[in-house]
């Protein structure tokens, strides 16, 4: 099977996402708002489901990766929907002018956000589309904790590697330097993870694109006073709007890539028809 050890990978995001929010979340877990313990549940949620999907088919417990790619499939809606609830917060904060760093980032950790949940509506399509090709199915689903890497890396960086912030922004947009840094560092690992295998290396392609498009826009964004008019406009959108479309988005990529990865009637019958006996 591919990616023997990809859930060292997978565990080492996880050990990133506990010391990148210490100081953010895990410390003053009592008093964050309630769409943080959404997406930190959802998404370590997720990151352990792949552990264990890797593991288990490594193991040759293939019924149990089966009910696990089952349970995928009630569990990534919840993963959108904790996105889309950090999204609102950035942009309650935003419309409500919280201080200058705010007015500064928040269109750009919107949009990133947003960019990131195009990069895991696409990349869980894709891996549903494809997993009757082990190669391609196991890439797009372990291409997704590439997707997570950014947020808490940027902050580890911010938090105890400074030194790694080589761009030299000021203050105020120094925090967009080091997520720059993080997806640099996503995007040379997905694209020597495709290089290493190109004929099955589109899922890394794909994560790279859009690890590059986020990067680019998130740190430009600030920049650009159109993208701030627009979050303004996104914050105006209450939450009992934003969070059933995008749960309804997550279970559309979820529906779509499994019937798309679906054997049709026809070949399942001219396959059990060339392997009868006589």
């Amino acid at each position: 099977m591919p990616y023997r050890h990809a859930h060292y990978y997978v565990g080492l995001v996880l050990l990133v996402i506990l010391a990148g929010f210490w100081a953010s979340y895990w410390s003053p877990i009592a008093t964050v708002p309630t769409a943080f313990h959404f997406h930190a549940v959802s998404a370590v949620a997720w990151l352990t489901l792949l552990i264990v999907q890797s593991v288990s088919i490594h193991r040759r417990a293939n019924a149990l990766h089966k009910q696990l790619g089952l349970a995928s499939l009630a569990l990534f809606p919840f993963l959108i929907l904790g996105l889309v609830m950090i999204m609102d917060v950035a942009a309650q904060r935003f419309a409500a002018r919280e201080s200058p760093f705010v007015l500064h980032n928040s269109p750009s950790f919107g949009i990133g956000t947003a960019i990131a949940i195009a990069a895991y509506l696409t990349l869980f399509y894709q891996a549903l589309k494809t997993r009757r090709n082990v190669r391609l199915h196991a890439g797009y689903m372990l291409a997704t904790p590439l997707i997570l890497f950014e947020s808490p890396f940027s902050r580890v960086i911010g938090e105890f590697l400074p030194w790694m912030n080589v761009i030299g922004s000021p203050d105020i947009h120094a925090v967009q330097d080091t997520i720059v840094i993080s997806d640099a560092m996503a995007f040379a690992f997905a694209v020597a993870l495709y290089a290493m295998n190109r004929r099955h290396g589109a899922p890394w392609l794909v994560a790279a694109g859009f690890i590059a498009v986020q990067a680019l826009v998130m740190w430009f964004a600030p920049f650009v006073p159109q993208l701030g008019d627009a979050f303004g406009l996104y914050a105006r959108l209450p939450l009992t709007v934003t969070a059933p479309a995008g749960m309804a988005a997550g279970i559309l990529a979820g529906w779509l890539g499994w019937r798309a990865g679906a054997v049709a009637p026809r070949t399942r019958d001219v396959a059990a028809a060339a392997s009868a006996p006589g």
